[in-house]
């Protein structure tokens, strides 16, 4: 069972994005904000990180960065997901260290395919 972490603020999203992915058997932990997030990362060592961009504190990117920057987490692939939807914000969310890049609204099966590309 593949193990998530999703870091997303908004309790609609996060509960809809993780019932969808409870479905096909992969085990969510969710955390509201960035340093709890990076906390649970920390704490979980999953397989793949689920992050909104724009959370309350330490923003997504900043986590991100965070999790790249630290040896125990850094080998572990971030898809950063935004509801902002220009060049620049994927260019932002990779240059801090993000693997991938989704924009919200989410489509579902994109997001699978994204995270099984990065998942092998």
């Amino acid at each position: 069972m593949v193990r998530i972490v999703m870091v997303e603020d908004n309790e609609l999203n996060r509960d809809m994005l993780s019932r969808r992915l409870a479905r096909r058997d992969y085990d969510v932990k969710c955390a509201v904000d960035g340093e709890q997030g990076v906390a649970l990362v920390k704490e979980e060592q999953p397989e793949i990180v689920l992050m909104d961009a724009s959370l309350p504190g330490i923003d997504g990117l900043e986590a991100t960065r965070q999790l790249k920057a630290d040896d125990a987490t850094a080998r572990i692939p971030i898809i950063v997901l935004s509801a902002h939807a220009m060049a620049e914000d994927r260019e932002k969310a990779l240059s801090a260290g993000a693997d991938g890049f989704s924009v919200k609204p989410i489509k579902f099966n994109e997001l699978i395919e994204l995270m099984d590309s990065l998942l092998g």
